[in-house]
Formats: structure tokens, sequence, C-alpha cells
């Protein structure tokens, strides 16, 4: 798995407690800051999330590590980079919202992989970008936290297609 953006590492804390031991995941962070901070101030709150044996901290670009990735390498990938597909932390995390980011997220997942995009607010037409370069799509509302009285983010869900197999004697 990749998680792109470590943030406070509640992301990375949840993937943990819900991944086996055998679980392998990398986090992309492009601010060695915000490793060195939790590394630092927050190691007592999330524990030793970034020692465990399963986690690989990249201190990075995200978009650089999926570009680099060898095609089918993640079953899922996490984007919490910015606040949504068009409201960017740095304005050339744009890739990661075009049709070439979309084609490497794709390239980088193994078939049937699902990739998040978490999103501050609804996106007209994110869906439809997604699901035009070839993902099944779906938006999730998500609270801010558990007694939040409204769900104000989304998380949009996107599954790679998997590779369709030829028919029993057709020619492959």
């Amino acid at each position: 798995m990749l998680i792109g953006g470590l943030g406070l590492g509640y992301s990375l804390q949840r993937v943990l407690a819900l991944t086996g031991k055998h679980a392998s995941v990398q986090v992309a962070e492009l601010l060695p800051e915000v490793v060195a901070w939790n590394r630092e101030f927050l190691h007592a709150v999330n524990g030793a999330l970034l020692d465990d044996p399963r986690v690989k901290v990249i201190t990075g670009d995200v978009f650089e590590v999926i570009r680099r990735a060898p095609p089918s390498s993640y079953d899922a990938i996490l984007l919490d980079v910015d606040n949504g597909p068009t409201s960017f932390v740095q304005p050339k995390n744009s890739r990661l919202y075009d049709r070439h980011g979309f084609n490497l997220i794709a390239r980088s997942l193994k078939p049937g992989g699902k990739v998040a995009f978490w999103s501050a607010c609804e996106e007209p037409g994110f869906i439809n970008s997604l699901e035009r370069s070839g993902f099944k799509t779906e938006a999730v509302p998500a609270k801010a936290h558990k007694r939040a009285k409204r769900c104000a983010h989304v998380i949009y869900l996107a599954e790679r297609h998997r590779v369709a197999k030829p028919a029993p004697g057709s020619a492959a």
C-alpha cells in the first residue's frame, strides 16, 4: 500500500491497525519537517508508527513515487496530499488529478486495486474524470469526526478495472 501524505499519522495508524503483520506500507511525505515532527513531537500520540517494520517512509513527492513504481506495485493508494482535486497545496500536485496522473496511478495498481482521494468537499465532475480514465468510481461522504452531525468531506474511491481474461478457446 502507498499513502500519499503523512500529516499527523492518522491514516497510517488506521492502515496498520487493519492490515496484517506481513503488510508493506510506503508513506510518501514531501516535507522532511513533517516526518521529523512525527518522530519527535507525535511519537507518544502515534506510538512508533514510523519505526514499525511494515512501514517505509519516503521523503519525496508521491507523484514521483507513483511514476517510478513498477507496474502493479500496489493493492491500494491513499492520497491525502491536497484539499481535493481542484484545491492544491502545491500547484504541481495537479499532475495527480489529470489523465496522465490517473494513467500512472492505474499502472501502479494491481488489477482490482483501489485508489482513494480525500477531498475537503464535493468536486463536481471528478467522478466523470476518473471514469473516463477507466476507473470504476464512487464518492463516499465522510465526517470530520465520529460525533459530527453531517458529512463535510468526500472520499473518492476508484478501482482499477481487472484485466479481462480471454474466453476459453479464444486466441490470446
